[in-house]
């Protein structure tokens, strides 16, 4: 159930980019899509907590959970930067980051370790909290929600207050990518040690 969660909502993310692109100033279609951008990052969290209450946490588990991040917030980077709604530099900037951690963390994977929990890959105390914190999580994941549902929300036709939104929006980006790569840095760090033991073997 936890997994098919975490693709549904990709599936639920889809669903609001089309309404936005096929269908653009229509009142209704906006509405729709803003619900449906609300309900996929809602899920991001569902996910997690079906895993834990029937106890199928897996490593397949956390890569479709980081799959599905990965997809559904590199997705709306692209949409805004597309539709004109914000700089080009947002998802060239998300979409880097996701490739180096997550090539990183596939070299992880292999040696047993996980992007977070009890299996993390992290080792010292500061890339712990900063990569698997609930706290820089939670920081993380509100800002690039409010993010993404104020730049759509600035969007609907004949909206009172829409530049303040925008802004609101614009500064939430912000904020949402620079966690984005402050959190990506502590798996660059220390990626090293990923390779200590082979760097020994070969020089052995």
């Amino acid at each position: 159930m936890a997994n098919f969660i975490s693709i549904f909502r990709i599936i639920v993310m889809f669903c609001a980019i089309f309404l936005i692109v096929a269908c653009p100033g229509i009142y209704e279609a906006y509405i729709a899509a803003l619900i449906f951008t609300i309900l996929a990052f809602a899920l991001d969290g569902v996910d997690g907590y079906v895993a834990r209450k029937f106890h199928e946490e897996s490593k397949l588990g956390a890569l479709l959970d980081i799959m599905g991040d990965r997809i559904v917030e590199n997705s709306y980077w692209i949409l805004f930067a597309v539709m004109g709604w914000l700089s080009i530099i947002f998802p060239l900037i998300a979409i880097t980051r996701g490739f180096i951690t997550d090539t990183i963390r596939s070299a992880a994977m292999e040696k047993g370790f996980t992007a977070f929990g009890k299996d993390t890959m992290q080792k010292s105390n500061i890339a712990k909290f900063i990569c698997g914190s609930k706290f820089m999580r939670i920081s993380y994941a509100v800002s690039k929600v409010l993010a993404f549902v104020l730049i759509i929300t600035a969007r609907i036709p004949n909206l009172p207050n829409a530049e303040l939104i925008t802004k609101l929006g614009f500064w939430f980006a912000v904020i949402a990518i620079v966690f984005c790569v402050i959190r990506g840095l502590p798996v660059v760090f220390e990626a090293g040690t990923l390779f200590e033991d082979e760097n020994k073997n070969a020089e052995a």
